[in-house]
């Protein structure tokens, strides 16, 4: 299946599609709306609680900082590599306890925190570090309209609040006032990226949607387990923890779900991809690819025997045959497998993937009989923590 932006390849060992009217049933969109509020985000009607020109006098900074933790800040840094190509500014992401990271600094910038809750341990930890360190920039906070930490540093600070939408997740706030904002500090537009009105129109990207989600099921259930992403393209590695933390933090429940691993191709030819054709067969595998022209050409003068086959080459043709021969190696193998491969780099490309990956994420859960809402073990942790720091 091909969109003007992506090129999909299913499963190559995919047989007869399981669950398939369940699943078509699953997809009906205003049903899909109503059980999933979030999705309204999704849209490009959807009510932010701002309005662009409000955000004009933030756009005259060269330089901003990002503060936050998970889905409050990955979406953001996919769309800020995927899309360097266009974005002129300068953003720096503080996304752990990152203290070597966070220098002392005259210029004046623009401070963004983001925390659903307000009370993200690690976020309020950077935030106090950066007012420490760099005290002449300026803050703007997306938080729940709620009493929480962040709220009463924003009114202590004088900063400007735009609010979190209290129905939608950290994980699925991408297209929302938490990827959005940052978007538009980019000076992106935040209307490309929404695309599932589009897309859920289109029968052709909905039956390959159906496929997929049977077959990653069909593979649970044999015991395949570890999701193994082979990215042959760097730019994407943002966008990839992204999907794995969206993937592993809604389906991880119940002893269920996937363990989605991001492996760095062709380097990992070297490593482990021994492992991944010899090994325990419990994996099932997604390569991405973008076609990206490269430059460089091989310079003959510098190609000994043995080399021939370079003349004339450049290296994303490389990288292309490479990936072109591990999907072979695989086939021959039986090994289960599906590609992306990216045809451009636009606003409605990264739309659509985010868009493919929270359906294909919500229709997991439906066959898993998993909530794909919530993540209460994660909370076990932050209490032990506070109880310990006590």
């Amino acid at each position: 299946m091909e969109t003007k932006h992506i090129i999909y390849k299913s499963f190559n060992n995919r047989k007869k599609i399981l669950n398939k009217k369940k699943l078509t049933d699953f997809l009906k969109f205003k049903v899909l709306q109503e059980k999933y509020p979030f999705l309204k985000s999704l849209n490009d009607n959807y009510k932010y609680s701002f309005k662009k020109k409000n955000l004009k006098n933030l756009k005259n900074y060269s330089e901003y900082n990002l503060i936050g933790m998970g889905g409050s800040i990955l979406g953001a840094e996919a769309i800020y590599d995927f899309l360097n190509h266009k974005i002129k500014k300068k953003f720096c992401f503080y996304n752990n306890l990152q203290n070597y990271r966070i220098t002392k600094s005259n210029k004046k910038r623009l401070n963004i925190i983001i925390s659903k809750s307000g009370n993200t341990l690690e976020t309020l930890s950077n935030l106090n570090q950066i007012l420490t360190k760099q005290k002449k920039n300026k803050n703007l906070i997306i938080t729940e309209n709620k009493n929480n930490i962040l709220r009463a540093i924003a009114n202590k600070l004088k900063s400007d609040v735009l609010d979190h939408k209290n129905y939608i997740g950290g994980r699925y706030s991408v297209l929302s006032e938490v990827g959005m904002v940052p978007a538009e500090l980019m000076g992106l537009d935040e209307k490309k990226f929404k695309r599932l009105n589009y897309l859920i129109k289109n029968k052709s990207f909905t039956n390959f949607l159906i496929q997929n989600v049977s077959s990653i099921h069909s593979n649970i259930i044999k015991g395949k387990k570890n999701c193994v992403i082979l990215n042959y393209d760097e730019k994407l590695n943002n966008f990839l923890k992204w999907y794995q933390q969206l993937s592993a933090e809604s389906l991880g429940k119940k002893g269920k779900g996937f363990f989605p691993i991001i492996s760095t191709m062709p380097k990992d030819n070297h490593s482990l991809l021994q492992l991944y054709l010899d090994g325990p067969k419990n994996n099932f595998f997604s390569f991405f690819f973008s076609r990206e022209r490269s430059l460089f050409k091989f310079n003959n003068a510098y190609l000994s025997d043995g080399l021939e086959h370079l003349k004339k080459r450049s290296l994303d043709q490389v990288l292309h045959a490479q990936k072109k021969a591990t999907q072979y190696v695989f086939n021959k193998r039986k090994l289960s497998f599906r590609s992306f491969e990216i045809i451009n780099k636009s606003e409605e490309t990264l739309g659509e993937l985010f868009t493919f990956f929270i359906l294909e994420t919500l229709m997991l859960s439906f066959l898993l009989n998993v909530n794909p809402i919530n993540q209460p073990s994660v909370e076990l942790i932050k209490i032990e923590t506070k109880k310990i720091l006590k």
